[in-house]
């Protein structure tokens, strides 16, 4: 009677590591495409002209352009203030130097915008990661969900089929001890 009930435990511990390797296999086919795309992102193509509005940009927003820049202003019209009327060549109210600055407004707007559009995409690619990054996670915890689940509805199975044994031993205890 012993090894009958070994037998049936073994086959029924064997049944549940059989569903959790099912359980398992799929996280696995879920997550593949996700792993391979995490892994292996694609490549990011940059031309050479959105090198030099990254560079650009990148120098246009920093305090070394805004104190450089406020220095060239300083001395320009500081030399065209002192000078000697002969030597200005942008006497007050040094409309070359509005013409400059006007320009490189023109300029360094438009070169901007495209750095910072090219920096959104890295973010909403970024985003996209995170994203899968979540899906991975919450796939990973369904999976251990179902394990758990699993698990549970053995051991409710088998503490069911145990009870009923006992039971069974029990009416046959209380049979025998009936019967002297």
């Amino acid at each position: 009677m012993k090894d009958n009930m070994i037998k049936k435990y073994d086959s029924i511990e064997s049944k549940q590591i059989e569903k959790l390797h099912q359980i398992v296999d799929q996280t696995i086919k879920e997550e593949e495409l996700i792993l391979n795309n995490l892994l292996y992102p694609p490549q990011e193509m940059i031309t050479p002209g959105q090198k030099i509005s990254d560079k650009v940009a990148r120098f246009g927003g920093s305090w070394t352009f805004i104190i450089f820049f406020i220095i060239v202003l300083f001395l320009w019209i500081l030399f065209n203030s002192l000078v000697i009327a002969g030597l200005k060549f942008d006497p007050y109210p040094f409309i070359l130097m509005n013409l400059i600055l006007s320009c490189i407004a023109a300029l360094q707007a438009p070169i901007i915008m495209m750095s910072q559009n090219r920096q959104e995409e890295k973010d909403r690619k970024r985003a996209e990661n995170d994203y899968l990054v979540n899906l991975k996670a919450e796939i990973e915890i369904r999976g251990l969900n179902q394990k758990v689940d699993l698990l549970l509805e053995e051991q409710i199975q088998t503490l069911n089929k145990i009870q009923e044994q006992q039971l069974a031993i029990l009416a046959e205890i209380l049979h025998y001890v009936k019967k002297e």
